[in-house]
């Protein structure tokens, strides 16, 4: 039994956080049915075309729905989609009053889903637990209201700012745990972005390990973004015979066309334009965004990562430091690109964390 009326939308947010990595293009949410003190039904989305919380949580409860509070974390939906609306749901399983972390921000529910309960006679509040319920759902709530990717920058590096050493190795900077983290992180995320050289130097995988499934559903791995202007990158690359899609983006003009005509099986080719070689990446993450990809995480090389923060295109920085000093002026650093001339004008993130995984530390903020 849990004791206070919040500690009801927690458990709702707990359960939003399983659905993550399951649901894009939607949102993930949670929610939960109480009545007398007493959780009679739960859920949290399920993949794009089955059931929503709202309708799992009722459908557990059955008959005790009846009088009873629902706790959701996301302004439930009242518009037809590849399910019925939520709201109908609700109203018809005779629920009397429904607390609602945050209003959804897509036009077809914000507000009118809130509206469609008042006027049942349904009791409606909202704003419990607001901010959590938005930082669970930042790549939603970005792309719905733009179009464009929610775009996290992640890299690991040493206590002097260096990824790799001056041959280049760079195997392994951070411990386990926090490379498990990682993996936890790309797991959530609909697309992971590399430049070309590091496929070349370090022939990644990135792929989201342990992380296949849960609770019997399936996970599809996400989508591997190559940033490659030139084509440069060989066809015996790991990352093009692991599970799951890649997709590469070339410069138009800049590389051999025959890669097209030997296209790899689960590989997918998009030509861009480019200036000097170097490809617009705000106009790859809008052609991801047309793909319904609504998150994405940048992990390297310094290149990528510099052009990212020069053009202004990062949403959300995660960053690991490790307790070692590398040193050396031609070894790596975590980014490159043209930067700022003036301390003053350094990006300052805002709403910083700090974590302690083993040894090291990982710093998070948006931009």
């Amino acid at each position: 039994m849990l004791s206070r009326p919040l500690d009801f939308m927690a458990y709702a947010l707990s359960l939003a956080e399983l659905a993550l990595g399951y649901t894009s293009p939607n949102p993930a949410v949670g929610a939960v049915i109480e009545r007398d003190g007493l959780v009679v039904g739960m859920g949290h989305t399920q993949q794009p075309g089955m059931e929503h919380a709202e309708v799992m949580a009722l459908n557990q409860a059955g008959e005790m729905a009846r009088g009873a509070t629902m706790y959701v974390t996301l302004e439930p939906c009242c518009h037809h989609g590849k399910t019925p609306p939520c709201t109908e749901a609700i109203i018809n399983a005779g629920i009397s009053e429904v607390n609602i972390a945050v209003a959804d921000p897509n036009p077809l529910v914000s507000s009118k889903g809130i509206e469609c309960l008042k006027v049942a006679g349904i009791k409606t509040s909202i704003g419990e637990y607001e901010q959590k319920a938005r930082e669970i759902n930042e790549g939603y709530f970005k792309y719905i209201k733009t179009g464009i990717p929610f775009v996290i920058a992640k890299f690991a590096m040493s206590m002097d700012g260096k990824i790799a050493t001056r041959t280049g190795d760079s195997k392994w900077i951070t411990s386990e745990e926090a490379r498990n983290y990682a993996h936890g992180q790309r797991h959530s995320v609909d697309a992971i972005m590399v430049g070309a050289e590091t496929i070349i130097t370090d022939d990644p995988q990135l792929t989201a390990r342990g992380y296949s499934g849960r609770c019997g559903r399936a996970k599809l791995q996400p989508l591997r973004v190559i940033v490659d202007g030139r084509g440069r990158v060989p066809a015996t690359a790991r990352v093009f015979s692991e599970p799951g899609k890649t997709l590469v983006a070339l410069a138009e003009g800049q590389f051999d066309r025959g890669i097209l005509k030997t296209k790899r099986e689960g590989t997918e080719y998009i030509v861009l334009k480019s200036d000097k070689g170097l490809i617009d990446i705000a106009e790859l993450l809008k052609a991801l965004g047309q793909k319904q990809i609504t998150t994405v995480m940048i992990e390297g090389g310094s290149r990528l990562l510099g052009y990212a923060f020069d053009n202004h295109l990062v949403d959300k920085v995660l960053a690991f430091i490790a307790p070692i000093i590398i040193g050396g002026e031609e070894a790596k650093t975590a980014v490159s690109g043209l930067g700022v001339d003036k301390v003053k004008n350094a990006l300052q993130l805002k709403y910083i964390k700090i974590e302690k995984f083993d040894n090291e530390l990982m710093i998070s903020g948006y931009t």
